[in-house]
């Protein structure tokens, strides 16, 4: 598996992958409903179900992403494969934080906090040590700074915390 992963993260700069990539989407959210976020990506790169409520219809919106974690949070970036405009997750996000995400299997409700600065800086190398590609995303971006979210767990689902030593 790990060949296979690194051969994806290789050609995953190519224009072709991301157009590809995008079209197997609706497929991967499918996986990830059935197997409720235990299988997305292929199960190559760490990935989860992300469900936000759409800024318009009020709806829940599901969406697989790749992420990376950051203490008992997850980080994700709405890159949208180097498109020129923001993905609705990322939108819905700004719009309202409150979301839930499945990884492996396990649902966890979470609060999105929007990075800046030096906090955005120090997750950028989490995300572009997980998926180099990211640096060609931004170059595709047209200019839009891509959003970078941390998602912390709020209780619910939540991981535990360790007993503490005092």
């Amino acid at each position: 598996m790990s060949v296979l992963r690194n051969v994806v993260r290789r050609v995953g700069h190519r224009r072709w992958f991301g157009a590809t990539a995008r079209l197997l989407v609706p497929a991967d959210r499918m996986v990830g409903r059935l197997t409720r976020g235990r299988v997305v990506a292929l199960g190559l790169l760490p990935s989860l179900v992300i469900t936000t409520t759409g800024r318009r219809s009020g709806k829940p919106r599901s969406n697989p992403l790749l992420y990376v974690p950051d203490g008992d949070a997850y980080v994700v970036i709405g890159s949208n494969w180097g498109q020129t405009h923001h993905p609705g997750w990322a939108m819905n996000l700004l719009a309202d934080p409150a979301a839930e995400v499945d990884v492996k299997g396990r649902r966890v409700a979470v609060r999105a906090e929007r990075a800046s600065g030096a906090e955005r800086d120090r997750l950028w190398q989490l995300l572009v040590t997980a998926w180099p590609a990211y640096h060609t995303y931004v170059q595709r971006a047209g200019g839009r700074e891509i959003h970078i979210f941390r998602l912390a767990p709020t209780g619910r689902g939540a991981p535990e915390a360790p007993p503490s030593a005092g």
